[in-house]
């Protein structure tokens, strides 16, 4: 049985790794099913080519007052379309696990092989958890995006929510995406509205409320005082992408033959990135050096270079209905 599994780790290279985690993650990961979450070859050769900052470049959008035209005796103006700078940081993460052999003599089964076809599912959770502290910078006291959060003693269903999306504007269709704690999706349960689809080219049911795409994260926690933040999230909004450094080995094993324990180790470089908010390095902990998730949960270090419609991401903070929140009217 050792003899197996170490077998196992030998055939599994940096290549078939990061084969392995995009096809797990075009097919599991809801940020990705939803279309919150896009890729963009232009940013993954940029993580690949090495560095701590990516751009992301986009046009400002155009506007100005139309012009009457004349009867040949008139010509028109010429306005620029002008480029903004949005940074994204790239974040180099890793996670190591060993597995000692006599873990599979005594359990008969096979923990190395356990391990391994969890990792895919252990680095999504991963990413949830950076989606969480990125919001929860956007949207802190002083944030970039504080004025899209909508604040209400009631509590959480349908009039809450669409109240929420008109933050938005004529912009709300393209939100997509309910991210919320276990105990606010329970809430919605409670309404029975929650529903459940399966997309074709995905192994998981995905529930929804009101046509959003839910999310369950328990790191959303609570205030003291039991104020939960909900956010609603558009199509596009975040740049999801990966890149392969060359001098960075994504997967590797290492054996200590005098204790009978397989090490295997994971690296990555990614990028989760709010489209539209740069990644300002303005308040950074010390003795890392790419940002933590607690540096992603600072206001300081994120600014709106978009108008707020167009990034497409707006929060509610609001109570349950079992804790003394009311239903909207």
């Amino acid at each position: 049985m050792a003899n197996d599994y170490t077998k196992i780790l030998d055939t599994i290279t940096p290549e078939v790794f990061n084969a392995y985690m995009q096809q797990y993650s075009v097919e599991n990961s809801a940020l990705i099913q939803s279309g919150v979450a896009v890729a963009d070859d232009r940013v993954s050769k940029m993580i690949t080519a090495g560095g701590k900052i990516v751009n992301m470049p986009f046009w400002n959008d155009i506007d100005g007052d139309d012009e009457v035209l004349g009867d040949g005796d008139k010509e028109l103006g010429t306005d620029k379309i002008t480029a903004g700078a949005d940074l994204a940081a790239v974040l180099y993460r890793g996670k190591g696990w060993a597995v000692n052999e006599m873990a599979a003599v005594l359990s008969g089964d096979d923990p190395a092989r356990a391990l391994l076809n969890r990792i895919g599912a252990y680095w999504l959770r991963r990413e949830q958890i950076i989606l969480t502290s990125t919001l929860t910078g956007l949207f802190a006291e002083g944030g970039a995006l504080e004025d899209h959060l909508n604040k209400t003693s009631a509590g959480i269903d349908g009039a809450a929510i669409l109240d929420t999306k008109q933050l938005m504007g004529d912009h709300a269709d393209s939100l997509a995406m309910l991210e919320m704690h276990s105990a606010v999706y329970t809430e919605l349960q409670k309404q029975n509205l929650i529903e459940f689809i399966q997309p074709s080219n995905a192994n998981v049911k995905i529930p929804t409320y009101l046509g959003y795409t839910v999310v369950v994260d328990d790191a959303l926690k609570p205030t003291e005082d039991g104020v939960y933040t909900t956010y609603l999230l558009a199509r596009g909004s975040f740049g999801r992408n990966t890149g392969n450094p060359s001098d960075l080995t994504t997967f590797e094993t290492h054996r200590k033959a005098s204790a009978g324990t397989d090490e295997f180790f994971t690296r990555r470089a990614f990028v989760l990135h709010p489209y539209g908010v740069k990644f300002t390095s303005a308040d950074l902990d010390a003795g890392n050096i790419t940002p933590t998730n607690a540096d992603l949960a600072k206001a300081k270090n994120h600014e709106a270079v978009y108008d707020l419609k167009n990034i497409g991401i707006v929060g509610i903070q609001h109570k349950l209905v079992s804790t003394g929140g009311t239903p909207s009217k």
